[in-house]
């Protein structure tokens, strides 16, 4: 393992650690639908990140999916469930085992700590309206954390030697456009689908705030 592999690794294991919700084991152990919406979760990222396209190895794009994960369950879940399912996606060939550390943080938590902050940034300063909701905190972020996640894989492969930066803006960052309107598309829709069906699934989402016409932040 190289020295980045390593300090991927050590930095990965210790923001997990010391983010934890303590609320998540209790929750996770003792309520039957809420495994089964955690694993599934697990199982539905390992499958859409499994679909993924590239020419070279190490510079393949596919689906984030992170935003309406982290609006769902808050950064550091969607952290922790989103590691689950690369040690899985690791286990099945699709990630090497020494770029486990330095893929949860440049495609999972990173991204994810992001987008959440995008969330807050758009609760604290915009109103708190449910299009608001829909087409900033999740269309607009999307595409935002899909942005994020392409530079720090760029960096991360230009530091690792693999490949100099022309080669990756010629073939890794030259996708980025095509891949914004998607991924928003996708976080949004999904959003506004658990918004409507399945509201209790969405930690950041309160009728109070978005949808009572009387409590709308000016």
């Amino acid at each position: 393992m190289t020295w980045l592999q390593v300090a991927g690794y050590l930095i990965w294991l210790v923001v997990m650690l010391l983010s934890f919700p303590r609320e998540f084991w209790p929750k996770f152990r003792h309520e039957k639908d809420y495994q089964h919406l955690v694993l599934a979760t697990v199982v539905i990222l390992f499958m859409l990140w499994g679909l993924r396209a590239g020419i070279a190895d190490g510079l393949q794009v596919h689906f984030l999916a992170l935003t309406v994960l982290a609006l769902s369950h808050g950064w550091q879940i969607a952290a922790l469930i989103g590691s689950a399912s690369t040690v899985l996606m690791a286990a099945l060939g699709f990630v090497a085992w020494p770029d486990i550390g330095l893929y949860v943080l440049t495609g999972v938590m990173f991204p994810a700590m992001f987008s959440f902050a995008v969330f807050l940034l758009s609760y604290r300063f915009l109103t708190r309206h449910l299009f608001v909701y829909i087409f900033v905190a999740a269309f607009l972020n999307g595409a935002l954390t899909m942005a994020v996640h392409l530079l720090l894989t760029s960096g991360w492969m230009y530091w690792s030697g693999e490949y100099s930066w022309a080669y990756i803006v010629d073939n890794y960052l030259s996708l980025l456009p095509l891949l914004l309107f998607p991924e928003a598309l996708l976080n949004g829709m999904a959003t506004t689908l658990l918004v409507v069906y399945k509201p209790e699934w969405v930690r950041t989402f309160a009728d109070r705030d978005y949808l009572d016409p009387f409590n709308h932040k000016k």
